[in-house]
């Protein structure tokens, strides 16, 4: 394994000392490796998500008008998005 010296400001070592003190990690490598895991999740996740809203849109077709005249149909549909 690779070794990483990280320095950190006081504020910061308190909370990883606390969150050590709560008993879920081993030491602050354990509570370190876990943020990582975590943050390597949610960005798969956000990319999953953006890539399926782009898939979505993208089968979706074209509107063959202009974006004022799309934009007033759907308002004209419900007024209340208008508040």
């Amino acid at each position: 394994m690779n070794q990483l010296i990280l320095s950190m400001p006081p504020a910061l070592q308190s909370w990883v000392e606390s969150r050590l003190a709560q008993g879920r990690y081993a030491d602050a490598e354990d509570y370190l490796r876990d943020l990582i895991r975590r943050d390597q999740d949610a960005a798969g996740e956000d990319t999953a998500w953006v890539r399926a809203m782009i898939e979505e849109g993208l089968a979706s077709g074209f509107i063959e008008a202009e974006a004022e005249d799309v934009f007033d149909a759907v308002m004209a549909e419900d007024p209340d998005l208008r508040d």
